[in-house]
């Protein structure tokens, strides 16, 4: 999903128009979570960008996307750029630390 949210719309407040870019991020992920995993993956993962443009896009979190949008918005800004990638995840294993060393 590459795509860039306007937050000015002439009938509906910013808040109501910011909640709607969350909602469609939200229903993105859980759509690609759904998407059956090939054999060898644990879980998707996923690669995110977010800015005021394109260019401008940096890597975050997942989880931080929607305080980026309430940023967004405290700014005033009249767009920005969200970018979610899809991706295999791996487990890895937990380390056993000996209580001796």
């Amino acid at each position: 999903m590459k795509k860039t949210f306007s937050l000015v719309h002439p009938k509906l407040h910013v808040d109501r128009v910011s909640d709607a870019a969350k909602n469609e991020i939200k229903k993105y992920f859980k759509r690609e979570r759904k998407k059956t995993l090939p054999d060898d993956v644990d879980f998707w993962d996923f690669d995110c960008k977010f800015g005021n443009t394109e260019a401008e896009a940096k890597t975050v979190f997942p989880s931080e996307i929607n305080k980026a949008i309430d940023a967004a918005v405290a700014e005033k800004l009249e767009s920005f750029y969200v970018e979610v990638m899809a991706k295999t995840g791996y487990f890895e294993g937990k380390l056993d630390f000996d209580e001796d060393e």
